[in-house]
């Protein structure tokens, strides 16, 4: 026998606001924004696994021409070398002497990298500019674990070196243009960009911010600050707002798991799938629409299984019966 769900009879409404937050969470100020460095470098002290010297031999060779040590290319066939690419991410506002984290990887036929030492590498910045330079032991990860449990192997070809990276030169940022600065939400939306707008000109009481687009919000820096900008930054991160976002559910049919953010509304339909007939009259609960997180909740008080739950969703999605896009992965 079907079991039988009236939406507006059987369920309490649930509603979720959104969390306050503080700009400096969701936006970040143009201009400050991480740079990415690379080089090539050569690992040495590999027992056996490297890459036999079939590449990196011009780059060992012009290595030892640097330190005054004749040898040459025929001379290097060492499986205890091996040729690899070096990268990092500088941070705005990084000074000379600064350290970063390093990832190692192998460019060549390199077994693996494990207790092997990254000899000294310039880092290049997009503009050829060399902006740090990475030396130390590379990391592959811990012991091998043995166990029940299939786990999944660790890449011995890729490492990591904490604080491997020395900054020689600091890479110019600037957030200041035309005496304002210009907020970048991290998701941009309408709403939202409103918002901290809105914000901004509480606070000071005055009209300095302007949402320009979905993304960007410009602000005038105040005569009052103009000698402690810094200040006034400060003073627009802590600022707090809601941020809106589209509703959206995500379902993961391999795990059973539904995940969705908002008040999801949805429409009057009837629906009759396996053993369950679903049905939602005159849209409401308590005055408000059916949402998505009471459809759940109803369906799970009576038996639905995930995959019941899912199925359901999808269908009337499918049907459009849910005011929100619909997310499978």
């Amino acid at each position: 026998m079907k079991k039988k769900i009236i939406i507006a009879l059987l369920v309490v409404a649930v509603f979720s606001l959104s969390a306050v937050v503080r700009i400096k969470d969701i936006a970040k100020f143009r201009g400050a924004r991480d740079n990415q460095l690379f080089g090539v470098g050569i690992v040495v002290g590999l027992n056996g696994t490297g890459d036999g010297g079939t590449l990196n031999s011009p780059l060992l060779a012009n290595m030892f021409k640097n330190f005054g040590i004749p040898i040459s290319e025929e001379d290097i066939k060492s499986n205890n070398t091996a040729l690899v690419m070096v990268v990092a991410d500088i941070p705005p506002f990084y000074k000379e002497g600064m350290r970063l984290d390093v990832i190692v990887a192998s460019l060549g036929s390199a077994k693996s990298l494990e207790n092997g030492v990254l000899l000294q590498t310039p880092l290049y910045g997009a503009d050829g500019n060399i902006y740090a330079v990475a030396q130390g032991p590379v990391s592959v990860g811990g012991s091998e674990v043995k166990s029940s449990v299939n786990l999944q192997s660790r890449f011995k070809v890729t490492g990591y070196i904490p604080n491997g990276a020395l900054i020689e030169k600091e890479i110019p940022a600037n957030i200041v243009s035309d005496n304002s600065v210009t907020i970048l939400l991290q998701n941009p939306d309408i709403t939202t960009s409103a918002r901290v707008a809105t914000a901004i000109n509480e606070k000071f009481s005055v009209k300095l911010a302007k949402a320009v687009d979905p993304a960007s919000v410009r602000v005038q820096i105040p005569d009052a600050f103009s000698d402690d900008i810094i200040t006034f930054l400060s003073i627009i991160e802590e600022l707090e707002v809601i941020p809106d976002q589209a509703a959206k559910v995500v379902i993961n049919e391999r795990t059973g798991t539904v995940i969705f953010g908002g008040n999801i509304k949805i429409s009057d339909f009837t629906l009759s799938y396996g053993n369950f007939v679903v049905s939602i009259k005159n849209g409401e609960i308590d005055g408000q629409e059916a949402t998505i997180s009471n459809l759940i909740s109803a369906l799970k008080a009576l038996g639905a299984t995930p995959q019941d739950i899912i199925g359901i969703i999808e269908e009337l999605h499918k049907a459009g019966a849910i005011y929100a896009e619909v997310k499978v992965m």
